[in-house]
């Protein structure tokens, strides 16, 4: 089966690909450097992850 990798579009497999869904392990760090960074991020409640913040500092 052939993929599109989601960081560089490059069309790679899926089958015997240790890297996947990305075509490489460059395009897997990319993505990952881009969660560390925050570039990516989850819609959520932020009252609720400031409520969960302020509770780890009165401990």
């Amino acid at each position: 089966m052939q993929i599109r990798c989601p960081v560089c579009r490059k069309i790679t497999t899926w089958e015997e690909n240790p890297s996947r869904p990305f075509c490489s392990e460059r395009c897997k760090l990319i993505d990952l450097g881009a969660w560390a960074s925050e570039d990516y991020r989850i819609e959520g409640d932020e009252k609720a992850s400031e409520k969960k913040e302020g509770s780890h500092e009165s401990q």
